[in-house]
């Protein structure tokens, strides 16, 4: 057998996001890389898909990002009207990042599943409890793929498919 790595590959170099860009804008990035920590406002229905280099973070209302967490981001995808504050004390920065661990561990329960279409369902099915199902229907493929370890592909077949999937097609 043989195997080729190629270590700069990613698929964060071809991603076009539905509204017709081809960055995972960057002004957002630049604040993350910054060192500062910010809060993710949890009075709105908003947060932030955050690309690493082989996985995708969710970072829902009241989760804390950037600071030293999240240096090794490499794109951001906002999800609703997002708005980020600036934590005022050490109480507040600390609920932020109880509350980022909280949704790491959410999705963590997710990717448990070793059925990826079923990973695949559920992480749609959250995000459609949470946000309009128009909201999502615009977030690519793989976005999902990256945040439950799938294929891009397998997403975009179980999103194709409709709502259900019984687990009888292991992508």
């Amino acid at each position: 057998m043989v195997s080729i790595y190629y270590p700069d590959t990613s698929f964060l170099e071809y991603l076009v996001i539905p509204n017709g860009t081809e960055q995972l804008y960057p002004e957002f990035l630049t604040m993350l890389h910054s060192g500062k920590v910010l809060v993710v406002n949890s009075r709105r229905r908003n947060g932030l898909i955050l690309f690493k280099r082989y996985h995708a973070e969710f970072a829902g209302p009241g989760a804390a990002v950037g600071g030293d967490y999240d240096r090794d981001c490499l794109g951001v995808l906002p999800i609703g009207n997002l708005s980020l504050l600036t934590p005022e004390t050490h109480e507040e920065r600390q609920k932020a990042y109880l509350i980022r661990r909280q949704w790491i561990r959410l999705i963590k329960q997710i990717t448990e599943n070793s059925v990826a279409a079923q990973r695949v369902q559920k992480i749609l099915e959250q995000f459609e409890q949470y946000f309009p199902s128009e909201m999502v229907s615009r977030l690519p493929d793989e976005a999902f793929a990256f945040l439950v370890g799938v294929l891009p592909q397998t997403a975009a077949i179980v999103r194709r498919s409709g709502s259900h999937v019984d687990g009888k097609y292991n992508y």
